[in-house]
């Protein structure tokens, strides 16, 4: 049974396993742009659908604009040689810092730009909408992609996300957080003119249900080849690829969420602790000050245990 993966919207390329960028931190908190060079080539290798930089896991909130400037240049070369689709993140809680990222970004000509609701104080829809079209004139023909995360100051309903971004035709897709079969049944009524990507692990649902376009992946975190075979494995075997899922799911569960759940960890330091435990590229654990990252003892100690849950993910070829 075939899943839905391959459902045409005006979103093009911008489909499918996309793997974030992580930035390798070093001990003096510098960002070590070799190692990040280093990494692209590893992802590029891996033939997932796309490269995305700075999101959460790639700490868009916590680097100068120099150090911003200098990671998408570096995306923006190593893509376009390889010829591999890219986003750039201009991800900035700051509206007017945002937009100007945002209009840096449009230099590098990539396949799309993210970008995030204003986040010192929630916006109204109005405001939100306001925002967007801004964004979208500066991108020019550049579509965007909204990403409205769980620990947003406001996080829109799918309702409320169609009456947004129908009047700002250059967003083309919308990255969050999925739930429950109501949550499902409501974006499948609402949201089906955006492309939707889903959490990495619960990718199988979302396209089974039809609703989901690809994800921004935290799998991808964990094996970027993995998580691109079992992206692939949806257009042909869906049951399958739950099946495979729901472990991916129980491994989250029993071993990575804890960390934020009962220590207080942040989103980047769990996608980083999954890089570290995939061990496919020199990213490690270390997050800039003053967020704290989870010891590499941790990712030595899961490693062997996401090997027996996930084979699939972690032993890909």
């Amino acid at each position: 049974m075939a899943g839905k993966l391959e459902r045409a919207g005006k979103w093009g390329k911008l489909r499918g396993n996309w793997a974030t960028l992580l930035l390798p931190i070093a001990p003096d908190g510098a960002i070590d742009l070799s190692g990040l060079a280093d990494e692209i080539e590893v992802l590029i290798a891996a033939k997932v659908d796309g490269i995305y930089s700075n999101g959460t896991a790639g700490e868009c909130c916590n680097q100068t604009e120099a150090e911003f400037d200098a990671i998408q240049r570096i995306l923006a070369e190593h893509c376009s040689r390889s010829k591999t689709p890219f986003v750039i993140g201009a991800c900035q809680p700051d509206p007017s810092l945002a937009l100007d990222r945002l209009r840096r970004a449009v230099a590098h000509a990539p396949d799309g730009i993210q970008v995030i609701l204003p986040d010192w104080w929630p916006v109204t829809d109005p405001e939100a909408v306001d925002f967007l079209q801004m964004a979208a004139e500066a991108a020019g023909d550049i579509p965007l992609v909204l990403y409205n995360p769980p620990h947003a100051k406001r996080v829109l309903s799918p309702a409320t996300l169609a009456t947004v971004l129908k009047q700002v035709p250059a967003v083309v897709g919308v990255k969050l957080a999925d739930g429950d079969a109501d949550w499902y049944a409501e974006a499948d009524q609402h949201l089906r003119d955006w492309a939707l990507y889903v959490p990495g692990h619960h990718l199988a649902t979302g396209v089974q249900a039809g609703v989901a376009a690809g994800a921004f992946s935290n799998v991808a975190c964990l094996s970027p080849r993995g998580a691109q075979l079992w992206t692939e494995m949806m257009r042909t075997d869906i049951a399958g690829a739950r099946e495979i899922e729901q472990r991916i799911c129980e491994f989250m569960d029993m071993h990575i969420l804890p960390f934020r759940r009962d220590h207080g960890y942040s989103n980047a330091a769990l996608d980083k602790l999954l890089a570290a435990i995939g061990n496919w590229a020199p990213v490690g654990p270390r997050l800039r000050r003053p967020y704290r990252w989870i010891d590499a003892a941790e990712a030595e100690r899961l490693r062997p245990i996401a090997r027996r849950m996930m084979p699939e993910i972690m032993d890909a070829r």
